[in-house]
């Protein structure tokens, strides 16, 4: 633990939105605007790359947040010779949101050796919540990523 946190490595915003690039987080614009004590914070708009055809925010769009939000917070707590990785995902969609910006912030329900689970919840720029999200993640040691 770094300071009393949660956290086994130091990575600000900065330094997470830099490694998005070209991935599936740089296209949906998916920005990391905090690293709090116990919890990661990241922003996404809510535009023609994430809305479905009834100009809606897609459920699919939230659930790439919510995974995201999960691996940068999972990441950041565990050993550099470790990783995290997406096993599980659930979502309730409870609003719609149709412009703006959403932001989501995921804090931490369990942090096994080998399981996490977190907690993440997204609102709109009313900050009224528009998806709840569970997110299991498996903790692998690096050597077993060619596995």
């Amino acid at each position: 633990m770094i300071d009393g946190t949660i956290w086994m490595r130091t990575m600000g915003p900065e330094e997470i939105n830099a490694f998005a690039g070209e991935s599936l987080v740089g296209h949906l614009d998916i920005r990391c605007t905090e690293v709090g004590e116990e919890s990661v914070t990241a922003t996404m708009p809510v535009d023609e790359r994430t809305r479905q055809p009834y100009g809606l925010l897609h459920g699919g769009a939230s659930v790439a947040l919510a995974e995201t939000l999960a691996s940068i917070a999972g990441t950041l707590a565990v050993r550099e010779d470790q990783m995290v990785v997406g096993v599980e995902i659930n979502a309730n969609h409870v609003r719609q949101a149709r412009s703006g910006i959403v932001t989501g912030r995921a804090q931490p329900v369990h942090l096994g050796g080998r399981i996490q689970v977190w907690h993440v919840e997204i609102t709109d720029d009313s900050e009224s919540l528009v998806c709840i999200s569970r997110v299991t993640l498996a903790v692998l040691d690096r050597r077993d990523e060619r596995e």
